[in-house]
């Protein structure tokens, strides 16, 4: 079984530059065997020549492959420390805010980014760059279309100010959209962008190997300004944030110094 996921992994690399060898293997072979089951195949190597005769099955495969399970506001209480506790002192010190939601998956991340910057600051005081692996994924984020089930840590007055309501969807506004830039980007291989105030990456990092996340967490440590914020997720950790020239200053959120 070994033998058939390490063909597997290096074939993916050589079709589509990505290597599975990044993320934690126990998980992502058990996902990746699930969707081969799923699909009628009885080993990895077959499910790879699937993917190689059939490119909807490929599409199915990299849509799977990025973690998809988002929400606006995810982890609410999170959310209210950003705002209460660490955007006033970003929009004091600058008046404007520069703003990267890594792995963004459909989008809700950023839009929430967006619907919170602007209760505060004009739309040319803000800038959010949105970055996904997968540009399946990313086209549906431009799209900005939602479930009401996604908008449950919303408040009304929000939503009546940030979407309209298209039947059982919700658009996000051209207000919002206005703020947003989505551009296909791998954590893995690509360089990192510079000079942000706050990166958003969140409940991303556990997925990959103690190597890769440490490359990640110095590659966002580099892209902040000084005294700019990385906001991670609710299952992750940075054990030594001053090995990557940060400081914890809450719960999840960390300072450039």
């Amino acid at each position: 079984m070994q033998n058939d996921y390490q063909y597997f992994i290096e074939k993916v690399k050589k079709k589509t530059g990505i290597d599975l060898s990044l993320y934690k293997e126990q998980q992502m072979k058990r996902r990746i065997t699930s969707l081969s089951n799923k699909h009628g195949y009885s080993s990895l190597q077959s499910f790879y020549k699937g993917i190689e005769k059939d490119k909807e099955l490929l599409e199915i495969f990299l849509n799977y492959l990025t973690i998809n399970v988002t929400e606006f506001y995810r982890n609410r209480k999170q959310w209210d420390t950003l705002e209460k506790t660490i955007l006033p002192n970003i929009i004091q010190e600058q008046g404007k805010i520069k703003v990267w939601s890594a792995a963004c998956s459909t989008g809700e991340e950023p839009y929430s980014l967006g619907i919170l910057l602007t209760k505060y600051l004009d739309a040319s005081k803000i800038s959010i760059s949105a970055t996904d692996l997968d540009q399946t994924i990313l086209n549906r984020a431009k799209v900005g279309l939602y479930s009401e089930k996604a908008l449950t840590e919303i408040a009304k007055d929000e939503i009546a100010r940030c979407f309209t309501n298209s039947g059982d969807s919700y658009q996000i506004s051209s207000q919002i959209k206005r703020v947003i830039t989505f551009k296909k980007h791998d954590l893995l291989v690509d360089s990192y962008p510079r000079n942000y105030d706050l990166i958003v990456c969140r409940n991303v990092l556990i997925y990959f190997t103690e190597e890769a996340k440490d490359t990640i967490i110095q590659g966002f440590s580099q892209s902040l300004k000084k005294g700019g914020i990385l906001f991670i997720g609710s299952t992750e950790r940075i054990h030594n944030p001053k090995h990557y020239g940060l400081e914890s200053v809450s719960s999840f959120f960390f300072r450039k110094l």
